[in-house]
């Protein structure tokens, strides 16, 4: 039993290169719901995306956020996807499947009791990227039934490319959607 302790600290130790102090720059939008339509701020940072789109969700369920998720891809933006599988496989009304329809490349994370995880990256490589992230699911209850929060995140590439390296790390470990045992094609 003895080093136990050490392998459970090793665990909660930072990952190198992903935690880092950054500069605060850049602009701040935060949003809360059911007060504020964060569904509405969510579809026209979508709508603005010129280059690319990076999106890890627990839950889409929501029309409006897929359809924008939808056209901005077939604009030509590179539009990827990241989704926990068991969150897609317990809801009929996942809109992932759709997604991955309509050509957009989508990975679904099995590592994770929960892949909690509820972001955006827009447009990394640009010099005004928007990161989004809070407790908002893309979902309808997010916006009329929960008490959530949102925030967008405008003009810090530093901040921006820290998430997209997350992102990344999480792409990874995901298994494309439709492969693999007890996956839903």
């Amino acid at each position: 039993m003895r080093g136990w302790w050490l392998i459970g600290l090793l665990a909660l130790a930072p990952m190198p290169g992903l935690t880092a102090e950054l500069p605060a720059t850049g602009t701040v939008e935060v949003l809360f719901t059911p007060w504020d339509d964060a569904e509405a701020a969510l579809i026209r940072e979508i709508d603005q995306a010129r280059k690319s789109l990076h999106v890890q969700a627990y839950l889409i369920t929501s029309r409006n956020i897929a359809r924008a998720i939808s056209a901005a891809h077939e604009r030509g933006v590179r539009v990827a996807l990241l989704a926990d599988r068991e969150m897609m496989a317990k809801n009929e009304n996942s809109l992932v499947p759709k997604l991955h329809e309509a050509g957009i490349p989508v990975r679904l994370e099995t590592r994770y009791a929960a892949a909690h995880n509820k972001i955006l990256i827009i447009d990394v490589e640009e010099g005004q990227p928007v990161v989004i992230t809070g407790s908002y699911n893309f979902s309808f209850s997010a916006q009329a039934r929960n008490a959530e929060n949102l925030l967008i995140l405008r003009g810090n590439p530093k901040l921006a490319r820290a998430y997209l390296k997350n992102w990344q790390r999480h792409h990874e470990e995901a298994q494309p959607y439709g492969e693999g045992e007890g996956v839903l094609p």
